[in-house]
């Protein structure tokens, strides 16, 4: 599809010229799809200014001396609270009174809307249409108070008088901020007491407890909230500033509601939850909302504990201990101590070393901790910082440790700086075993500096910590939340503090003797705070300024993301570039998402948000399909490779919100770290669908391109080469060793329909399915170890009964197959625009009826319609006759069969064995009836391989009997008796399968039988009535078209022995069968060393075998740039929550090889993406 597909279809962009006047006024509907009276649109006016008119009168009475400013307030609000509940009251009485006749709304079908018929302008359904109401009677009440308090302080807050003495009685200024702050105040009640509007800035998609219509007040009340503080407060130079920037800024409120930079109330407290708790508390962002509330809650309680500690020394001890402690993964550590050894994830089937011997390592280091901290703060602490101080001397090591542990990082993966192939990384990554042997040097020197991290560096901080002198000074709040920060971001993010710390101790190294507010006026620990904001904003900007410079010049060099208006928007980005820097400044600034609107160069800020990005719980949904078996079993074994990579730093810097993508064969794995702390990280996995769309495949080849390039083009093995996809927002890091399954897929042609290997087919079926009921009778015997055989007289052996065996042959044929496999077994399947002669065959497979108990009655048989049924009783036919006493149909188009006898199947005298060891390995009893003429079986009877049998039985063992004379063997192979009993149930399993006609199977009928799709025959029924034995013959085939593919790529089988080993490994080593099928994804979750599945391709018209092999593959692993998933994960959230733009063939969605924009969708959280898998919160270990 070309560039210039359009960014809305007709019905989404008249959809949104309606909504979005909406979304600026408030909530009146102003633009509907058909006319209407005049009177709705002056209702809603007269709604709209009812709060302006309500202020107003407080106004008059305020500025006549008749009210207080107080008492204006109180006016105002107590006359907005009545005409609140007058108007929540005017939609109860219309919907009562509607309530016993609903009026039907017409639909239109050219604007897909409803039409509303106005009768009056006060009637029911005017009221319904201009007031939806409130889903529940506490938010009537509760938003009706806010509503009267929000127009009471409103009325204060837009006094004139107030107005003009902020702002030293400018007269003008004062009637622009009173006009317009009324507006701004009146689409604040309307959206919170008439009709909410849709609002850009949406986190949930479902708003349950209606919660959006107190967005804009909350907003107006934190402004009122200033001015309060303004007033009540001492006369403070800054906070009168802030009061007068802040009603200038009120109003623009509409505006920035209208651009959704303000986020949701549920957005907005869990954001300012996650910045508090990382950038003032030295924490980290949770995988999970409670996580995060109880981490925020603790860490707060920790911050304002040290505040009110008696001494120094108690206060660093505390803040070590429990900064120490906050930062480990607790939860998971007590309760696996506590629960076993080890912890097992239940979602991901992974086990993660969570153990004592973990518990253990952490109490020594948290002893040792206290222990430095307390020495060093108590004997050296008091030293002044100078440059031969041991704090001075300590700023030293940590610049050192940084450059150490940068260096030593930078040289584990792939490119450096991402730019420049690593000289030290291995140029040979094609087999496992090459690139591990290559890369432990590299893994030694990643385990060194995994100890300067785990271990060195946090001790080395500390110290510098505790030799401060301002730990001191007490009791100080900036102190107690500085240094209880600076003291737990030691562990819980190692790298950044050491940065931070250089950064600190490089200053004031620097400007030791300079009178700077830097030194003067704040501590080490509020340094360091302010450091470790500006840190985190700086990335922050780095990346959406790369983000941005992507988005614009990939609109212009890619010729299919070209549209006709983007030399304009180019144009528009140049001259406006200060502009455009501002606003990437100042959506770092809130660390907000940069969204590019439909993902062109139009720059938006999009509303905070948690860096999860999406609302609910972390790997709940999916787009369940066959495919999630193969992601569900390799998240265990990738998460072991993820946990060595981490470790040594291979991924690079590992910190929440970093997004990696994951690429072997047609796997396409995303991973997105979701919280981090001392030796521990939490992550979400998830797999991408496998079935490739034209867009995916694009930007899959892409990936393909940029990894091959890193790892296995022939420029990788030249020194420093330049990385020629550095502008992609994907870079390659390291490559991984994961055990998983590798898809292999061949076509059959000249194989398949080989008429020399369709004749072989056939004879090595009777082989197959005669070694695996040698076996199936072989194990049956194993469980009668105590069985002592004696020898029986004829009189002794137990009579069989006919008419239970036939009975039992004849309670099947209700799954009747024509030849071309048509069901008849119920009339629904059969219409007047059926096609009995169909040359398109039912891909149905036989349905297995169970068999009916004796005595019970067996179910019905719906015969073929036009058929005559007949219905005889039981006193009507002899006792002796065996025959189905409850239905009979004589079915058109079918053979005549005898109403006297069972379908071609006859009982057969009881065997006498010649051994009596026999016993153990005969066909069970009610396999013994045979579905065959007597003369078509002694005419099959000359292909029964009889060598085969005798060899198949020397290789068995009988030392689990108690006797086990040493002729036995050779007893059983001249028991004719046996072989006849196991060549009576081959042939008429061969029968079933391939008919009893001498022909070649047909290409279509081995594939539909692999299938367990077999055409109608009496033989059939038979089988189908016996499960156990038609599983055996079904498995017996599937093996012999494995044994039929392996013999016509590897070579003919020699000899019985090489055969044997073949149905051996089969049976040991393979699951041979169907895709679709239950067991084969049991034996993927299993991890069976090979599977194999024959399908078809009708595209092609060939027929393919598909083989799966389970080993340790390298897995390929790139970097993301977080904030490019962020800001497109934010666009498609506008998309498709406020502009339903939901077209699957919209431009947003189009493949972006350099943007990843269509794999970075599906990544997202249903309902809004569509990945096959997603894993629950694993917590990874680092130790």
């Amino acid at each position: 599809m070309g560039p210039d597909v359009p960014l809305l279809n007709d019905h989404k962009q008249e959809f949104l010229l309606k909504r979005f006047p909406q979304t600026v006024l408030g909530g009146p509907r102003f633009k509907l799809g058909h006319c209407a009276p005049p009177y709705v649109y002056v209702n809603q006016i007269i709604l709209f200014l009812i709060p302006w008119v309500l202020g107003g009168v407080g106004t008059l009475l305020y500025h006549l001396s008749i009210l207080q400013d107080c008492g204006t307030a109180a006016v105002s609000g107590g006359l907005m609270l009545v005409a609140a509940f007058t108007i929540q009251a005017a939609n109860l009485y219309s919907r009562h009174k509607t309530a016993s006749v609903e009026r039907v709304h017409t639909h239109s079908t050219l604007t897909d809307e409803d039409e509303w018929e106005f009768s009056s302008c006060l009637g029911s359904e005017t009221v319904k249409f201009i007031i939806p109401g409130k889903k529940y009677i506490i938010n009537i009440i509760f938003h009706s108070l806010v509503a009267g308090v929000l127009c009471g302080l409103g009325t204060w807050y837009l006094l004139p008088s107030r107005i003009a003495s902020l702002y030293g009685g400018n007269i003008g200024g004062t009637v622009m901020i009173f006009v317009f702050g009324w507006v701004t105040v009146c689409i604040g009640e309307y959206s919170l007491i008439v009709n909410t509007a849709s609002e850009t800035a949406t986190y949930q998609a479902l708003d349950t407890y209606e919660i959006v219509p107190l967005m804009r007040p909350f907003y107006i009340f934190v402004f009122i909230a200033v001015d309060l503080a303004h007033r009540f407060v001492a006369d403070t130079p800054a906070l009168k500033l802030a009061n007068q920037i802040l009603h200038i800024v009120f109003l623009c409120l509409p505006f920035l509601w209208t651009l959704g930079i303000l986020p949701p109330l549920d957005a907005l407290f869990l954001w300012g939850m996650e910045q508090v708790l990382e950038l003032g508390l030295g924490g980290s962002p949770m995988s999970s909302n409670i996580r995060m509330l109880v981490m925020f809650l603790i860490s707060v309680g920790t911050a304002v504990a040290s505040y009110f500690m008696p001494s120094s020394l108690g206060m660093v001890l505390f803040m070590t201990g429990f900064g120490f402690v906050l930062s480990l993964n607790l939860k998971e550590t007590v309760i696996n101590c506590l629960a076993s050894n080890k912890f097992k994830n239940v979602s991901a089937g992974c086990r993660t070393q969570f153990g004592w011997r973990e518990l253990i390592f952490y109490l020594a280091v948290l002893t040792f901790a206290l222990l430095e901290a307390s020495l060093l703060h108590s004997f050296l602490g008091s030293q002044a910082f100078s440059k031969t101080s041991l704090q001075a001397i300590m700023s030293y090591v940590l610049i050192v440790l940084l450059l150490a542990t940068w260096i030593l990082g930078e040289i584990q993966t792939v490119y450096l700086f991402g730019m420049f192939r690593n000289p030290f990384y291995p140029k040979d990554v094609m087999t496992v075993n090459v690139f591990v042997k290559k890369r432990k040097r590299l893994k030694k020197i990643g385990v060194f500096r995994r100890i300067l991290l785990t271990v060195v560096s946090p001790f080395a901080m500390i110290a510098f910590l505790s030799l401060d002198n301002s730990l001191h000074h007490l009791p100080s709040i900036y102190i107690s939340i500085g240094f209880s920060r600076g003291f737990r971001m030691v562990w819980q993010d190692t790298e950044c503090a050491l940065l931070d710390m250089v950064v600190v101790s490089t200053v004031q190294l620097l400007v030791f003797n300079t009178d700077l507010w830097w030194n003067r006026s704040i501590d080490t620990g509020i340094r360091l705070l302010l450091v470790g904001i500006i840190r985190n904003r700086l990335f922050q900007f780095v990346s959406k300024l790369q983000f941005a410079l992507t988005v614009l010049l990939t609109s212009w060099t890619e010729k299919k993301q070209r549209r006709k208006s983007t030399g304009t928007l180019i144009t528009l980005n140049i001259v406006f570039f200060p502009a455009l820097l501002a606003l990437i400044l100042l959506s770092a600034f809130l660390s907000s998402p940069l969204l590019p609107l439909f993902s062109l160069p139009i720059f938006l800020i999009g509303f905070p948000r948690p860096i999860r990005s999406w609302p609910g719980p972390v790997g709940v949904t999916a787009c369940i399909c066959p495919d999630t078996i193969y992601y569900q079993q390799m998240v265990p074994s990738l998460t072991t490779a993820l946990q060595s990579a981490l470790s040594v730093g291979s991924l690079g810097l590992c910190s929440p919100g970093s997004h990696y993508l994951c690429r072997f064969q047609d796997r396409l794995v995303w991973i997105l770290v979701l919280e981090r702390g001392f030796t521990y990280c939490c992550l979400n996995i998830k797999g991408l669908e496998l079935q490739e769309t034209s867009c995916h495949t694009a930007e899959a080849h892409r990936v393909d391109e940029i990894f091959e390039m890193a790892f296995e083009h022939e420029e990788c093995s030249q020194t420093l080469s330049l990385n020629h996809h550095c502008g992609n927002i994907l870079t390659p890091c390291d490559v991984l060793p994961v055990k998983l399954y590798s898809d292999a897929r061949n076509v059959l042609s000249g194989i398949i329909d080989s008429p020399e290997n369709r004749r072989q087919l056939k004879d090595d079926f009777l082989k197959i399915i005669l070694w695996l009921l040698v076996q199936y009778c072989y194990k049956k015997s194993k469980t009668h170890r105590t069985l002592e055989i004696k020898p029986r007289l004829k009189q002794d052996l137990p009579p069989v009964k006919p008419p239970e065996a036939l009975s039992k042959a004849m309670e099947s044929p209700n799954s009747w197959k024509d030849d071309d496999g048509f069901s008849v077994e119920s009339t629904d399947e059969w219409t007047d625009d059926s096609n009995l002669f169909d040359v398109e065959p039912s891909k149905k497979a036989p349905k297995v009826r169970e068999m009916a108990s004796r005595g019970s009655t067996p179910r019905p048989f719906f015969s073929v319609p036009g058929s005559v049924e007949i219905h005889t009783t039981e006193a009507e036919l002899p006792e002796a006759t065996n025959v189905n006493k409850l239905y009979k149909a004589v079915v058109l188009g079918l053979p005549a069969v005898d109403t006297g006898k069972q379908q071609g199947v006859m009982d057969l005298p009881p065997i006498k064995f010649s051994n009596s060891y026999s016993e153990l390995l005969s066909i069970p009893e009610e396999w013994r009836t045979l579905p065959l003429p007597l003369a078509k079986l002694h005419e099959m009877k000359q292909w029964f391989p009889e060598d085969w049998y005798h060899f198949g039985l020397r290789q068995l063992d009988f030392f689990h009997l108690k006797e086990n004379p040493s002729g036995l063997l050779e007893d059983l192979i001249k028991d004719t008796a046996l072989k006849d009993s196991y060549a009576q149930c081959v042939l008429s399993c061969y029968a079933a399968v391939f008919g009893l006609e001498d022909i070649l199977p047909s290409p279509t009928h081995i594939f539909r039988a692999y299938n367990g799709g077999l055409p109608w025959s009496v033989c059939l029924d038979w089988l189908i009535g016996k499960q156990e034995l038609f599983q055996l013959a079904l498995k017996g085939f599937r093996y012999t078209v494995k044994l039929l593919v392996d013999k016509a790529s590897l070579g003919p089988v020699e000899n019985f022995k090489e055969l044997l080993n073949c149905l051996e490994e089969y049976e040991n080593d393979w699951y041979i069968g169907v895709v679709s099928e239950e067991k084969w994804q049991q034996a993927v979750l299993q991890e069976k060393p090979y599977l194999f599945s024959l399908g078809h391709d009708p595209n092609m018209g060939v027929y393919t075998g598909r083989v799966l092999t389970f080993q340790e593959f390298l897995v390929q692993v790139g970097k993301l740039n977080s904030e490019a998933v962020r800001g497109q994960w934010a666009n498609l959230s506008w998309e498709l929550l406020y502009a339903t733009n939901d077209d699957e063939e919209r431009y947003s969605i189009q493949a972006h090889p350099i943007l990843l924009r269509n794999l970075t969708i599906q990544a997202a959280d249903p309902p809004l993406g569509y990945p096959v898998y997603s894993c629950e919160p694993l917590h990874v270990p680092l130790l």
